[in-house]
Parts: C-alpha cells; sequence; structure tokens
C-alpha cells in the first residue's frame, strides 16, 4: 500500500496491459494506494524468476498483483489475498479471464493455504511486516524471495522511525532465515527484499 500509489501512473507512459487496467479500476472506485510503478517493475521483474507459485498480500484493486502477472511464466501460478470484499472483488473483475490468477478475501494468513512460494510480496502497511508474524520457513521454498514493500529509505543505523528504531524493519533485515537487503527505488521509497537460506 503506497500512499498516492494510485496518483502516480499519471503521466507514466507504456504500462502492461493487465497493469493499465488495474490502474483504470483503482481510479474508478477511487483507491489511492496502488503500489508505485517504481515497485512495480522491480516486481515485474522477480516474478520472472518464479517458476511456480507467487502471492501478495494487500491486493487492493490489483495493481501490484497486475505487475507480478506480467512478468510471470505461463504456467506460473499467483494469488492475492485482500481483506476488504469490495476491493477483492474489483481485483477478480481485472483478472477475469486470467486462470494462473486466484483472488482470495480475507486477512492476509490466508496466503498459507497455498505456501509455499517462490516469490512472496508482503504488503508494509499491513500487520504482515510485524515481528514475527509472517514466518519465512513456512511461506518460502528454499531459495524464495521475500519482499517487503512501502518503507522510506534508511539513512541511519540502526534505521530509526518516529525517533526510535525501526523495528518492523530490522525484524526483516537480521531475519536468520533469510540474506536481505534494503533497495531504494526512489528518493521516497525503499523495499527490502530478502532471499529464504536452504535448511541447516
Amino acid at each position: 500500500m503506497s500512499l498516492r500509489g494510485t496518483d502516480a501512473y499519471r503521466d507514466v507512459g507504456a504500462l502492461p496491459v493487465l497493469v493499465r487496467r488495474a490502474v483504470e479500476a483503482a481510479r474508478a472506485h477511487a483507491f489511492a494506494f496502488s503500489c508505485r510503478p517504481e515497485q512495480g517493475r522491480l516486481l515485474q521483474v522477480l516474478a520472472a524468476g518464479a517458476p511456480h507459485r507467487i502471492a501478495e498480500t494487500g491486493t487492493g484493486c490489483g495493481v501490484g498483483l497486475a505487475w507480478l502477472a506480467s512478468g510471470a511464466s505461463a504456467g506460473t501460478r499467483l494469488v492475492g489475498v485482500e481483506r476488504d470484499a469490495g476491493r477483492a472483488r474489483v481485483a477478480a473483475d481485472v483478472f477475469r479471464g486470467r486462470d494462473q490468477v486466484e483472488i482470495l478475501h480475507g486477512d492476509w494468513r490466508r496466503i498459507e493455504e497455498h505456501a509455499p512460494y517462490d516469490l512472496l510480496v508482503l504488503d508494509g502497511g499491513g500487520q504482515a511486516k510485524g515481528d514475527g508474524v509472517a514466518d519465512p520457513a513456512r511461506l518460502l521454498r528454499a531459495g524464495g524471495t521475500v519482499v517487503v514493500d512501502d518503507f522510506t529509505p534508511a539513512t541511519t543505523w540502526p534505521p530509526r522511525y518516529d525517533g526510535a528504531p525501526d523495528r518492523p524493519r530490522l525484524h526483516w533485515l537480521e531475519h536468520p532465515e533469510l540474506h536481505n537487503a534494503e533497495l531504494r527505488l526512489a528518493a521516497d521509497l525503499s523495499v527490502l527484499v530478502g532471499t529464504r537460506l536452504p535448511p541447516r
């Protein structure tokens, strides 16, 4: 969930057809918090390397999932979870006719129904990034990738938020099951990307 994410597409030219459809749906339903283009391009690239299964939490009207679907190979299954029933219906309509994409309505934990994943995108605005909530050992295949979105770029170590150590960010950056990095996508936007280590 990115503040003013839908507005970020106003002056963007060429977009994948499915992404454009999702952005139009978000606008039509006054949903402002879509995945930003900078993050979408990263998701498209990462999806190309996910051979079997991809999941996203906080799907909204489907913009981030559309970027993922635009990069995924034909045999890859995609699951999006959205807690708002109306937005889940909008997203399902965006992906109508795309049998490889499934939209689930409910709490983000519904992703556990289809785990493990090659690529998992956790909405940084939701509870999934909190201490110990989403378990990479259960949700990711060995070598699988997790993306936690919607951080502002860190400028100190340890990273801080509201004058205190940024515990959610540190949870992922120091997670013992993952090799992690923070990627700056814009002056005001970064994501955490981690790869699950093989079982010891």
